[in-house]
């Protein structure tokens, strides 16, 4: 059986929920559709460039399939003319038995195409898709019509799904399956006390400036040290921040990094700070695949009340838990466990979820079972 995994850019380094799929989704018997191609494929896949150069015909056409697309469909991006018939031709030559669109707004691009030619089409909801994109009517009304041309779909965490069952998009063959973890490469290490860790983008919807106040409020002077992972637009100002805040010597910017030097820090750090909040755009996280990876390395896990996090995080148990926006709170959580006498118990509960919740082999072997079932019924 092979599997088309539709995604929108190939090949993105960060995206190992998507790379984990494509690698090795039903044996590695898969495909990729794209929307760019950077020009890298480590995984040595046939793959289809959706928006490779478009032929005269297709430019003169353009105008006509964006009108009745965005009526009949509520999306503008489905395939067309020339585009539409390599596509096509792309999926019988290769045999291609179901598609798995990574992410709502690509199943929009792919969910019509399948269901002309027969392909079952599944969708994966992981953040941005059933959050901010909630905020168009356009394309609550798009999700909406797509909903009986899929065969099912996936969500990294109930909160998605019930976030877009608010705006009345729903499916009876819905299941939550998080993005995983491989909880046998990522495992704890020996600790360095007094170690902390944030990972991701430099973005709104991280706050790390919050991070870093609370960070400073509660850390400042004391045997504890940051390290911020990620690039993003607020890098440079929270570089900036530090030094005002005096902490510049307790933290650590490194900027992007392999996910391999990821694993690497996670490993020996004791406490994963992550403060997700709502961006202004209303968009969200799904379910942190950092979060799963720190619990699955049994790094305690401080973290807000944020879309998928509390389904991981369970307060005093694993980590620790505050609302959004709640400096005062993340600041007063850090102290506490600066001066926990043993964090041990933490720890190893935090590795305990990982493996009962987490483990991406497990998780892959559920996502097929479903498409599977689909194939059959």
């Amino acid at each position: 059986m092979t599997i088309a995994i539709a995604t929108s850019d190939y090949f993105v380094m960060g995206e190992t929920f998507i790379n984990r799929h494509i690698e090795h989704m039903f044996g590695g018997d898969t495909v990729v559709i794209c929307g760019r191609f950077n020009g890298t494929d480590p995984y040595d896949k046939s793959l289809f460039e959706r928006r490779a150069k478009l032929s005269l015909k297709d430019k003169l056409l353009a105008p006509v399939s964006a009108l009745s697309g965005a009526a009949l469909y509520g999306t503008s991006r489905l395939p067309y003319g020339d585009n539409r018939a390599d596509l096509a031709t792309f999926l019988r030559e290769h045999k291609v038995t179901a598609i798995l669109a990574e992410f709502g707004t690509q199943a929009l691009v792919v969910a019509k195409l399948g269901n002309d030619l027969g392909i079952p089409v599944f969708t994966y909801w992981r953040g941005t898709d059933a959050s901010a994109a909630l905020t168009s009517r356009q394309r609550v009304r798009s999700y909406r019509l797509m909903m009986p041309r899929l065969a099912g779909m996936f969500s990294v965490s109930q909160f998605l799904l019930d976030n877009l069952a608010k705006h009345g998009v729903r499916h009876p063959n819905a299941h939550v399956v998080p993005s995983g973890v491989d909880i046998r490469r990522f495992t704890p290490g020996d600790k360095r006390p007094g170690s902390f860790l944030a990972v991701g983008r430099m973005v709104e919807k991280k706050a790390p400036h919050i991070t870093l106040n609370a960070f400073a409020r509660a850390a400042k002077g004391r045997d504890a040290h940051l390290t911020f992972i990620g690039g993003g637009p607020l890098l440079e100002p929270s570089k900036a921040q530090a030094e005002a805040l005096g902490i510049a010597d307790q933290v650590t910017f490194t900027g992007a990094v392999p996910h391999a030097e990821v694993r690497e820090h996670l490993l020996t750090t004791e406490v994963f700070l992550q403060h997700s909040v709502t961006a202004q755009n209303g968009n969200t996280e799904g379910l942190p695949t950092a979060i799963q990876e720190a619990l699955a390395c049994g790094c305690i896990t401080l973290s807000t009340r944020h879309a998928g996090i509390p389904e991981a995080v369970e307060e005093g148990t694993n980590g620790l838990l505050v609302d959004e926006w709640d400096e005062d709170g993340f600041a007063a959580k850090i102290g506490e466990i600066l001066d926990m006498p043993d964090r041990s118990a933490m720890s190893a509960a935090a590795r305990a979820t990982a493996e009962a919740k987490f483990d991406n082999d497990v998780g892959l072997a559920r996502v097929e079972a479903v498409i599977r079932q689909a194939l059959q019924g």
